[in-house]
């Protein structure tokens, strides 16, 4: 049997570390996002996970201490479980945007991609419900919207869950990701899926309606804040309903900081997807800044605290001497 020379024993050693190096470095290439961009990353999702754990965590313990389940309280609580979904996948995103590289296979890829949009549009979705209720209440059409029940809060929110999980969960799981072949080390890299005109059409639709809804309750927010302030006239920060209008704008803050500049930015992204790959790191930026939407529990716990109530009564307090 004839003995292989040293020689093409080098080769074959060279040609391997060559093949390996190949890899690494289209593994690394994969990855698009720069220093910056990935500095941005980290911190924006370190941010939303830290203060939306606390938050959470908070609002957990303050919820069940609660006997009663009103409309702005059944609204947290899906607020509560809806954030929880979206931080467990947090520290999976923080791993890949530290290392470079996804170790967690395809499919958990594509369910961690996905509910980041899952978890901004039922946001969204309460955040509407719980303002249009709301606004129904102060003019005076209470009757019409109250929980008399336990069971009615809880059937309310079982069918929106229900209609999450019957419709929009399944067509993610079999369409999302599915216009091509994807690297198992890189996610959240589906940007061909806008190549497709159905997907294109569907993003447009959501762009509009959000920007629209957004636009409405903002107007119908300043309205009624007008209303309040013109039929109270003085020390408006004295009086319970004012200061409830106010504590709408919480709502409404979140969703024009967090929501509405992803979406303006998704409409130039569409158009020019494929023109250079920094744009998709400026996408992920967008994208990451509505997981900053799970502070807005953080921000109920801190408003409705003793020294916040201290710092406002003192507040009301100098106005009420000017």
């Amino acid at each position: 049997m004839p003995l292989e020379s040293p020689w093409n024993m080098y080769e074959e050693d060279f040609r391997s570390m060559t093949e390996e190096n190949r890899n690494s470095s289209d593994s690394s290439a994969a990855f698009t996002h720069n220093t910056t961009m990935t500095a941005i990353l980290i911190t924006v999702y370190s941010v939303a996970f830290a203060g939306g754990g606390i938050g959470s965590i908070t609002m957990s313990f303050v919820l069940v201490k609660m006997n009663t389940l009103s409309v702005t309280t059944t609204a947290i609580i899906n607020l509560v479980i809806v954030h929880s979904l979206l931080l467990f996948t947090v520290p999976f995103r923080l791993h890949y945007y530290v290392n470079k590289k996804w170790e967690f296979k395809m499919p958990f890829c594509k369910m961690v991609s996905a509910m980041v949009h899952i978890h901004m549009y039922l946001t969204f979705l309460f955040y509407v419900i719980t303002l249009v209720i709301r606004w129904l209440i102060f003019f005076q059409w209470k009757d019409k919207v109250e929980f008399y029940r336990k069971l009615h809060a809880i059937a309310a929110s079982a069918a929106v869950w229900v209609f999450v999980m019957v419709f929009v969960v399944p067509v993610l799981c079999f369409e999302y990701g599915r216009s091509g072949s994807y690297n198992d080390t890189t996610c959240f890299k589906f940007h061909r899926e806008l190549q497709q005109e159905g997907v294109k059409a569907l993003n447009y639709t959501i762009i509009v309606a959000v920007a629209c809804i957004t636009c409405i309750l903002l107007g119908l927010q300043i309205f009624i804040l007008i209303k309040v302030a013109r039929k109270l006239s003085t020390s408006l920060w004295s009086h319970q309903e004012f200061l409830a209008q106010v504590k709408n704008l919480i709502f409404i803050c979140v969703i024009i900081i967090c929501f509405l500049p992803y979406h303006l930015f998704r409409a130039y992204y569409i158009q020019h997807v494929g023109d250079f790959d920094q744009l998709e790191s400026y996408n992920e930026v967008f994208l990451s800044l509505t997981a900053l939407s799970c502070l807005d529990l953080l921000s109920f716990v801190l408003s409705g605290s003793r020294f916040f109530k201290q710092k406002v009564g003192m507040l009301r307090s100098r106005l009420s001497c000017c």
